[in-house]
């Protein structure tokens, strides 16, 4: 039989109060790493367009580890979220310190396929020399915080699968103070620092990161969630659990890190058309990364909600609160595209790279905005594919977007030679082909019977 807590109800209802209470705060977390990699990218445009352009790559690269973390997070919140819908609050503390496991375990993994394998991949893909060898030099010291990174996006999953995102704030906020102060420390040699130039932005990343997840751990036990959660009350090795989190997570794992090594395949075409047009794709990434916070906070939200809700036994709800997060996700996005439609040059000066730069990057910003909006759309049906459970659903979606996304960009940059803007675009054909499978889910009703 169940044991049910008395002491604490962690059950949502379908409010646009409670959609928003979860969603903002999550927004807030997710854009304070976004700064990250913009302050990381403006400090390393003082040292040139090249070091500009490498970035793009080593961001991409470090993305690919990052989100196979952002997987198992993902299936994680959805299972933690569940057992807080069943309010089972007892089972959540070993659903955490069993993430936590699996977590320090692929991190190691990760570390060690950057120091053996990173090298030889980026040697047979980039064209020149020197800029593999900068490259490789970064990613050996940035992996080193994958750990900490990972162990990081437990705490997400716990916090926003127990309905507690407000304290996300206070670890990501100590984050993006951490990230600044040492940025320009270590790239530039200030405040009595060695000047580390390229490298100087990894090592700042690393200490912002250990930094973030000290905070949090302290706001954590100090404020008595621990205690509440039975967090750290068994840390012994639950096989079940570990089955659990491995078969949920695992199809979400595989669908975020071909994604990303998606994304690195085409920045690699990208990088064949010259270092401008690299560092004009990179300053995409940081609108899709900086300006989609809002969608992937509402996205995460539908993830944690849906699960919540189906733990309760509302079924019948489900759509009807899904369409609510989703009016949320576009509105937030149509108020994006239009700031960066009407000040796309306030926007795309601040990287400091002239005018040139900028003439040639407002079309292709005038692209990523408008994928924005779809996107916005997308990520909301998906994400509630995965709080039903089904990530293998996720998965099938995924595959068949990167199997267009990959033949239309590797048609367009490498056979065609057509100018960058058309390689953007490939971005409507991937949200387009994430959305149909995800919504046909959701409205088939197939979902309504499944188990976590």
């Amino acid at each position: 039989m169940r044991k049910v807590s008395k002491e604490l109800n962690l059950q949502v209802n379908i409010s646009n109060k409670q959609i928003l209470g979860i969603a903002l705060p999550i927004t807030a977390a997710i854009i304070v790493p976004q700064i990250n990699f913009i302050t990381n990218n403006i400090f390393l445009g003082g040292l040139g367009q090249r070091a500009l352009a490498l970035a793009g790559i080593t961001g991409v690269y470090y993305l690919i580890f990052a989100v196979v973390g952002h997987g198992l997070n993902n299936g994680l919140q959805a299972l933690i979220s569940r057992r807080a819908g069943e309010n089972r609050i007892d089972a959540i503390g070993n659903l955490f310190s069993q993430g936590i496991r699996i977590a320090l375990v692929f991190s190691i993994i990760g570390i060690l396929l950057t120091w053996l394998v990173a090298p030889s991949v980026l040697g047979w893909s980039l064209h020149d020399a020197e800029s593999v060898r900068i490259c490789i030099n970064f990613l050996n010291i940035r992996i080193m915080g994958l750990p900490f990174l990972y162990v990081y996006q437990m705490r997400n999953a716990l916090l926003v699968g127990t309905n507690q995102s407000k304290y996300l704030i206070i670890g990501t906020a100590t984050e993006a103070v951490s990230n600044i102060f040492f940025d320009y420390s270590l790239i530039y040699g200030k405040f009595g620092m060695p000047q580390m130039g390229f490298n100087g932005a990894a090592y700042a990343s690393i200490i912002s990161e250990i930094a973030g997840l000290a905070v949090i751990f302290a706001v954590i036990r100090m404020n008595g969630i621990a205690k509440q959660l039975h967090l750290f009350k068994n840390w012994a090795y639950d096989a079940a659990n570990v089955k659990l989190i491995i078969k949920q997570s695992s199809p979400l794992i595989l669908q975020h890190t071909i994604s990303i090594m998606s994304w690195e395949f085409f920045y690699i075409l990208i990088e064949h058309h010259g270092q401008r047009d690299l560092a004009i794709s990179n300053t995409m990434r940081n609108i899709f990364g900086f300006f989609g916070c809002f969608t992937w906070a509402f996205a995460s939200t539908a993830n944690t909600m849906v699960s919540n809700v189906i733990g309760q036994q509302r079924q019948h709800e489900v759509k009807r609160l899904i369409y609510r997060i989703m009016y949320w996700s576009v509105g937030f996005a149509i108020l994006v595209c239009l700031f960066l439609n009407l000040f796309p040059h306030a926007f795309l000066s601040i990287y400091g790279q002239g005018e040139d730069f900028i003439t040639a990057a407002i079309p292709v910003l005038r692209i990523v905005s408008s994928a924005l909006v779809l996107m916005s759309v997308s990520v909301v049906w998906m994400n509630a594919v995965t709080g039903t459970g089904n990530s293998k659903m996720n998965l099938f979606s995924e595959f068949a977007a990167i199997t267009f996304y990959c033949i239309y960009v590797y048609i367009v940059l490498e056979k065609l030679k057509l100018p960058i803007v058309w390689g953007w675009a490939s971005e409507w054909i991937y949200w387009t082909t994430i959305f149909v499978p995800s919504f046909w889910y959701m409205q088939s009703g197939r979902w309504k019977n499944r188990k976590l």
